[in-house]
């Protein structure tokens, strides 16, 4: 056994993730004219990284003159995004547009489908593993400054879609409200009647799907073998433990949801408001991952894309999701340049066990998997 603190990088494929969207009113056609998104004869929508403006004062420069970004399904409490768009909005003096941050990653590609050629379409987005990887077609490839410091593995090639941020699968739970919580076994005891809820649908929602995940190591399975995980689910649900009501930090607070299956990072962030709220990665089943990060062909504004990007993987952007308590992907690299913030490192929960990463291949038929079969779990 094994002891892992810090980043997740250099295990394996990065993975699966939950980010939240939204599919505002339809807008106006937008002109793009000749489809620069920026001046100086650049085409911002085809750059493949800030050498393409002459720099990166030349991308800021564009993003400037566009003025805006488009963003969406970032909760502000989620791994820090809060602060992070407040940054970034302030630093460039870019509006930063943040549609509703309350669904599910397929709702982030829905949307862009939906607002496809309108000014309100999704300039980036933020998605977990199995979603971003089957909508490949939709993103522009771009390799942001620090490039080389991000591991071949949570990276694609040529630049459509990076890794950015990870943690833990775990459980949180409200001490004061419920026994104390090492296992998922625990959690189908008559103490959680009506008290255990998951992050979103696992068909849709990445948290879920990696909770599933978790439960399916737990009981014997693997990320090639989920049908332990559903069967999990269903002995939660027959017991009348599940709570279908997707988590918030208000549903937290108010006691609706006292357990909750979550990241991590996100169910760590709930001891703030919740004083007696406990976070746990159960022994054995220590499931990892990663988002996707990658930015619409489609952007509406594609150099405030782009400067979104540079933002995000630089050391600023990256220390801004390691204050949230997420594990960013330079990690490593930025650990040994000693340009992280060392006390917040320091700081991440330790956790046991080997991490557990399904690969892309994995992940696929995990999905293919809980389409068929989720439905008559929850239905």
């Amino acid at each position: 056994m094994t002891r892992r603190r810090h980043a997740l990088a250099g295990t394996a494929l990065g993975i699966a993730a939950l980010v939240l969207s939204a599919c505002a009113a339809p807008s106006e056609e937008r002109d793009n004219g000749s489809g620069d998104g920026s001046d100086g004869g650049t085409n911002a929508a085809e750059a493949t990284s800030a050498a393409d403006f002459g720099g990166l004062e030349g991308l800021i420069e564009a993003a400037q003159e566009e003025g805006e970004l488009n963003v969406i399904a970032l909760p502000p409490d989620w791994a820090n995004y809060g602060e992070i768009i407040e940054t970034f909005a302030e630093k460039y003096d870019i509006e930063v547009n943040s549609a509703q941050p309350d669904a599910a990653s397929q709702d982030e590609i829905n949307a862009a489908n939906q607002l496809r050629g309108t000014d309100r379409a999704p300039d980036v987005f933020d998605l977990g593993q199995s979603v971003a990887l089957a909508n490949l077609d939709l993103y522009a490839p771009y390799q942001v400054e620090t490039w080389d410091d991000i591991p071949d593995e949570f990276k694609d090639p040529e630049g459509a879609w990076v890794n950015d941020y990870g943690g833990f699968m775990s459980i949180g739970y409200d001490s004061d409200k419920v026994p104390d919580v090492s296992t998922l076994d625990d959690l189908l005891g008559p103490d959680f009647r009506g008290s255990v809820a998951l992050n979103g649908d696992p068909t849709q929602a990445g948290a879920a799907f990696s909770g599933l995940v978790m439960a399916a190591v737990a009981n014997g399975g693997s990320p090639d073998d989920i049908a332990p995980g559903v069967a999990y689910f269903k002995k939660l649900v027959d017991a009348g433990n599940f709570l279908p009501v997707d988590p918030t930090p208000a549903t937290v607070e108010s006691g609706q949801t006292p357990v909750v299956i979550d990241w991590d990072y996100l169910n760590a962030s709930l001891a703030k408001d919740v004083p007696s709220w406990e976070v746990v990665v159960p022994e054995g089943a220590a499931v990892a991952g990663y988002y996707f990060q990658a930015i619409n062909a489609d952007a509406p504004h594609p150099a405030a894309a782009r400067l979104w990007q540079e933002f995000l993987y630089s050391d600023e952007g990256q220390n801004l999701w390691l204050k949230g308590g997420a594990r960013p992907v330079r990690a490593e690299a930025m650990a040994e340049a000693g340009t992280i913030d060392e006390d917040l490192y320091d700081a991440l929960p330790e956790v046991m066990g080997d991490p557990v990463i399904p690969s892309n291949e994995q992940t696929e038929k995990a999905a293919a998997y809980l389409a068929e079969n989720w439905a008559g779990v929850v239905g």
